[in-house]
């Protein structure tokens, strides 16, 4: 004999949390997925990648099932850990920094290019564009995904130190900082004369704390979200690259969905892409007051200084980019070099 259920017994059989009630999905998942990034839980990328699955979720009628896990869910080779898992297929669906991506995929750097972009607006512009889709073309090549709204923000990166200021090139001389892997980061700092360390993002505290590094570059929002407010005394207002989190996946497994599943995917992306921009955009923006009332100390800086030190780094780039994508980056920000 069939058994009949009333509304009231069904919500009576939900799952409770606290006062959330969870009610499962009426069908098993087809597509079970994974997604990493490297920012903490508590940040605006976390909760909208969250936010973004859950909406697609919901969308597909439980068809497709994700889990983020933040910090790369702490593998201890870091992103560029993830990155390989991400190509092998091991993950499905991956956040990252275009020049961390340019060690497989070298036009990627080219969103870091040094003092390129004036603000994170104008960076979002370019990567939304024929500049962004051009990368994006790039990466299939290797065998990864890039959306076409697919640019999480970070945010304008700045200079925090632990002993002294930044206000001139010549005051990065044999300073130890830590900067992401990427080569064209490198490339940078070591051209102002400083001496660049690569640690995955949730080891700067420890990598400051027991005098490995001496200062790291970062948006606001990371001191935050990794507690670096409590080692650094200094934040010097260089703003000298822009940084996102480039949203991809695994190409093969992307070309396997069905065209419906891939449009409710990419339409949420493009939804919670926006509105993780402005959530970050806005705490970024709030964090100088909140930083200064500790006690740190900020201070402006004189771009030419520093540009004038990259001639030698912009001809370098310009000719492992390449002439097109060199153009294209030129189109949205003006002549470089």
């Amino acid at each position: 004999m069939a058994t009949r259920f009333s509304r009231r017994s069904v919500i009576a059989g939900a799952t409770a949390v606290g006062s959330t009630i969870i009610v499962k999905p009426t069908r098993a998942a087809d597509h079970k997925f994974v997604q990493y990034h490297n920012q903490p839980a508590g940040g605006t990328l976390h909760k909208n990648l969250v936010a973004m699955w859950d909406a697609v979720r919901g969308e597909t009628n439980g068809r497709v099932e994700t889990t983020v896990y933040a910090e790369n869910n702490k593998i201890a080779g870091g992103d560029p850990e993830a990155l390989k898992k991400l190509l092998a297929g091991e993950i499905q669906f991956f956040t990252l920094m275009g020049g961390i991506i340019g060690t497989v995929v070298p036009v990627a750097e080219a969103q870091q290019v040094p003092f390129a972009f004036k603000s994170a607006p104008e960076a979002h512009k370019a990567i939304d564009g024929p500049f962004g889709r051009y990368i994006g073309e790039e990466m299939a090549a290797k065998g990864m995904y890039l959306f076409p709204v697919a640019g999480f923000d970070n945010g304008m990166r700045q200079v925090t130190t632990v002993n002294r200021p930044i206000a001139k090139p010549d005051d990065f001389a044999g300073m130890k900082i830590r900067v992401p892997p990427g080569q064209m980061i490198f490339d940078t700092f070591a051209a102002f004369g400083a001496q660049p360390i690569t640690t995955p993002a949730n080891q700067i505290y420890d990598a400051l704390k027991s005098g490995k590094v001496e200062a790291q570059e970062n948006p606001l929002a990371i001191m935050q979200g990794y507690k670096l407010d409590e080692m650094v005394r200094y934040v010097s207002m260089t703003n000298h690259m822009w940084s996102g989190f480039n949203l991809m996946a695994h190409l093969s497994t992307w070309t396997a969905l069905p065209d419906e599943i891939k449009v409710v995917i990419e339409n949420n992306a493009a939804k919670y892409v926006r509105q993780q921009r402005e959530d970050q955009g806005r705490l970024n923006a709030g964090l100088r007051d909140t930083f200064a009332a500790r006690g740190i100390a900020f201070n402006e800086v004189d771009q030419a200084a520093f540009r004038a030190r990259l001639p030698a780094v912009y001809a370098t780039w310009k000719e492992k980019l390449g002439s097109k994508c060199w153009a294209l980056l030129e189109a949205e920000v003006g002549k470089l070099g």
